[in-house]
This record gives C-alpha cells, structure tokens and sequence, in this order.
C-alpha cells in the first residue's frame, strides 16, 4: 500500500485529502422540507451553508443547456438519442433518495427509459463517508451491474449506510453484485477514484445542487421530484 496520510472509519480507510474534502460539504444538504435522519451527516461536520446559484430555468426546451461533463464516465441507461435527458445527483446515505429510487424510478424507467423517451444518468453527492465508500464500490463493478447494485443499497440502506461499521455489511452487499473481497479493498484503496467522485459531487455544488436528490431536466435544475411533476416537467419535450 502507497505510503499516504488515511483515515479509519470501522476498518474502512480513506485518503485523508478526500475525508477532509468530504467533511468540508457533508451536512447541510438535507432537503429543507423534510430533513433526513441526522445519521446521514458526520458528527464532526459543521460546515456553513454553500454559496451555490441554481442555473436558470430556460424559457423553452430549446434553450436548455446540459450540465457540464462528469470527471467520470457516466452511469446512464436509456436511448442516447432519447429527447429527454434527466441527471440525477444523489447520495448512497440519503433517506429520500432511498424513496426515491423506491416510489419514482420503477416508473420512469417502466414509461419513459424503456420506451426510448428518456435517458437517465446518476452522478455522486456523497454526504458522508460510508456515502463515498459506497460510490467506490458502484464504480469498481461492471457497467452492466451499476444501476441493480445502486437500487441493491437504496433498498437495503439502513442495513449499512448509517452504521458505525459499514465496511462489514456493504463488503456483503458487494458480494452479491459479484465483487470478491480481494477487489473489495482493492476498490477502497483507490485514492484517485475517491477523489474523481469527491470532485463530481463538487461539481454539482457548482452546478446549485444544495439538496438530494436533485434533478436536472435537458440541462434545466427542476424542482420535479416526483412521478407526475417529472411527467409535466418533461411533456414539452416529448411534444405531448
């Protein structure tokens, strides 16, 4: 292993850069309706509210621009030429994104993706470590895997994502998506993929993302977080 500063959380190791990156945004991106559990935030956080501005809502579908690029490559399902494009930023530890990924997503993807009418892409907005470590791990599988496993640790959240050891459960989870111990740690070890994720959420902040999830619609921040409201967002694209 590279000699370089870590941070231990129940076994589970982190580059120090990345940690204190992590630590600096943690905490206060819980939806201002409707906070989730204080577990999803580090007790040691205690950071200041982010000076984030919220692209502007364009006027009409043709003058939506997309967000920028991601430093990494995009986790995404649907027909590249759909006319919808939703980019989602949520984070593995976030309650309503869990609910989300529960109640909305089934339904788009059942009438929208697997139509051709929408493609979906998922970014990271770790919002505390065992988040991170969780985004590691997504991005250690195979492509083919990315979006079951996802769902596989919304639907099983609690087991993992709010303990104080959730190396032990997720290594399990993991096991289940195929990934043997050995390219389990391996994965965690990564120190330049922790900070390839750390600087996607980053990139959303930049973006306005101050909450999770947060949706982004042909380029266009949206307040549409549930089925029908994501229906009504999207309708002029689809001309109906």
């Amino acid at each position: 292993m590279k000699n370089r500063p870590i941070f231990s959380i129940s076994g589970l190791c982190f580059a120090a850069a990345a940690v204190l990156a992590l630590s600096a945004f943690a905490g206060q991106y819980a939806r201002a309706e409707d906070k989730p559990a204080a577990a999803q935030t580090p007790a040691t956080a205690a950071p200041s509210a982010p000076a984030a501005t919220s692209p502007a809502t364009p006027a009409a579908p043709a003058t939506a621009e997309k967000p920028s690029d991601s430093p990494l490559p995009k986790m995404v399902i649907g027909d590249e030429k759909a006319p919808v494009t939703i980019v989602e930023y949520s984070s593995l530890s976030c309650p309503h994104c869990a609910a989300f990924h529960k109640e909305v997503f089934p339904k788009l993807k059942s009438t929208y993706i697997d139509a051709g009418k929408v493609r979906y892409e998922v970014r990271e907005f770790p919002l505390n470590q065992p988040a991170l470590a969780g985004a590691v791990v997504v991005r250690c599988l195979d492509p083919s895997r990315v979006f079951p496993f996802i769902d596989l640790l919304f639907s099983h959240q609690e087991e993992w994502a709010f303990k104080d050891d959730a190396l032990t459960p997720l290594k399990q989870l993991a096991k289940q998506a195929g990934l043997p111990e050995e390219k389990f740690n391996k994965c965690l070890d990564d120190e330049s993929l922790q900070k390839k994720i750390l600087a996607v959420r980053t990139q959303g902040q930049k973006e306005g993302v101050n909450a999770t999830p947060t949706i982004f619609i042909n380029g266009a921040k949206s307040k549409a977080i549930t089925f029908d409201a994501i229906a009504e967002a999207i309708k002029p694209y689809l001309g109906s």
